[in-house]
């Protein structure tokens, strides 16, 4: 699926001289739950940042057979390109129907927006079931538990056909059971489209990710499956600080080696 395909190339990004994305290559096919990791101030955050259009970079982004840098931000949702930042951001007063009708509001005259239907969009009941909201399609976003709120962001670029789907600690604050249903959740979603997360939590990545990319000082470090990018010197490095160490600290921080 050509469309879903995401391809970086070199991509950099510079605040006042400090360069906090260097000449990044990251290549992305649909399917691949494809997730982020490293250090604080790795450039993990500043990298969606650029993809999505909300930092100005040099270098290459190409999606869908579009090329992105340079795009204003809206053009580049228009393409299918979505992004969830760390605090959901859904219109609390408003219900999850109407969440998710606002964000599917390009198809649809400003006047109707708010106003009640006889019947649920297509697509927005295919959203509400993939997100399992279905039963609180009524409730007030503002009422929801704190995963039920992602989950919703999530829902609502599903109704805008975003077809690149870039997620910043989506399970971050949740309870442990709502860290497995949002696995299951990207999982469900990213079998046909294309899915980055950017994640510090490693248990979650562990259990989730299909392949992961290691940025560190804003360079990819390490690339590969969750095995290989544990069992690699230079990331027990970057986690753990230079010097030899044990297969009990290794475990501790990156997880168990298989």
């Amino acid at each position: 699926m050509q469309r879903d395909y995401l391809e970086v190339s070199d991509l950099t990004v510079s605040f006042d001289g400090f360069v906090a994305v260097d000449g990044v290559d990251l290549s992305v096919l649909p399917g691949d739950l494809r997730f982020l990791i490293g250090p604080n101030g790795a450039g993990k955050t500043t990298l969606i940042d650029a993809v999505s259009g909300l930092v100005p970079a040099t270098g290459s982004v190409r999606y869908g057979g579009h090329e992105l840098t340079g795009l204003k931000v809206h053009r580049i949702a228009r393409l299918g390109v979505g992004r969830t930042f760390q605090t959901a951001t859904v219109f609390e007063e408003l219900t999850v129907l109407q969440n998710l009708d606002i964000a599917a509001g390009h198809r649809r005259g400003p006047g109707t927006l708010l106003r009640r239907r006889k019947g649920v969009p297509e697509e927005v009941e295919q959203a509400l079931e993939t997100i399992g909201l279905t039963d609180l399609v009524d409730a007030p976003a503002g009422v929801l538990a704190h995963g039920q709120k992602q989950w919703l962001e999530i829902g609502m670029l599903l109704v805008q056909d975003a077809r690149l789907l870039m997620l910043d600690e989506p399970v971050a604050g949740m309870s442990a059971e709502e860290k497995d249903e949002t696995g299951r959740l990207l999982r469900r979603v990213g079998a046909d489209r294309t899915v980055v997360v950017v994640e510090h939590d490693m248990d979650f990545m562990r259990s989730f990710a299909n392949s992961v990319t290691v940025l560190h000082a804003g360079k990819v470090l390490a690339e590969g499956s969750v095995r290989e990018v544990q069992a690699d010197p230079r990331v027990q490095e970057v986690y753990l600080g230079p010097g030899h160490h044990s297969r009990a600290e290794v475990e501790t921080v990156l997880g168990e080696v298989q």
